[in-house]
């Protein structure tokens, strides 16, 4: 089918969000979060449409949105407290549209944080994610230290050659959070994945709910 763009009742205001369904019986939900709203991060961010078309194309109904003040998105950046508030209303609207599916969370850098304060926030409300997928987290700029049960098996992908989001910082939080993540490092690879969005897919293909 093809994407749907909507508007959807946020926090702070309206969020401008697309919505995509894989199958006329979906098998599970998805929310994909995008990068840093300051550095022209937005729901159209490759990476995000990649995972995005990913979990479509496994028949799921997926929703990948603009975070406060991005694009037609009302509010102003909010560090990544408000942005969660964001994810939780979006994940709010997609349980009433197709209650009872599993979810799959994921977001890229900034997003990835925003993804990872979701699921906690939700495991601790009862509505534990089924499966979490960090792609580039900056564990060197957020608290990710601080994060101690997301409520579902965790995967981290990560580039060796990443320019913005230190890598060796990211293994050793990886080996060190009680998150106990699947760690899966790409060689050769900066922080956009460029020239890697196929083999990107292909790793995060076998982190799926179904």
């Amino acid at each position: 089918m093809a994407a749907q763009r909507q508007t959807l009742a946020g926090p702070t205001g309206q969020l401008e969000a697309v919505i995509e369904v894989g199958s006329d019986s979906p098998t599970f939900v998805a929310i994909v979060c995008h990068p840093h709203p300051l550095f022209g991060g937005t729901m159209d961010n490759k990476v995000v449409t990649t995972l995005t078309r990913l979990a479509r194309d496994e028949g799921a109904v997926v929703v990948r949105f603009n975070f406060r003040g991005v694009g037609e998105s009302q509010g102003a950046y909010s560090d990544g407290i408000g942005e969660t508030e964001d994810l939780l209303a979006i994940h709010s609207w997609l349980t009433h549209e197709y209650p009872g599916l599993p979810l799959w969370l994921a977001g890229f850098s900034f997003g990835s944080f925003v993804a990872a304060r979701g699921a906690e926030i939700l495991k601790a409300n009862g509505m534990p994610a089924r499966q979490l997928l960090l792609v580039a987290p900056p564990v060197h700029h957020y608290d990710f230290a601080a994060m101690e049960d997301a409520g579902c098996p965790v995967t981290v992908i990560q580039g060796d050659d990443d320019e913005v989001v230190p890598p060796e910082q990211v293994y050793r939080w990886a080996e060190q959070t009680p998150l106990t993540p699947d760690l899966v490092r790409f060689p050769d690879c900066g922080h956009f994945f460029h020239g890697k969005l196929v083999d990107l897919k292909q790793a995060a293909a076998t982190h799926l709910p179904v």
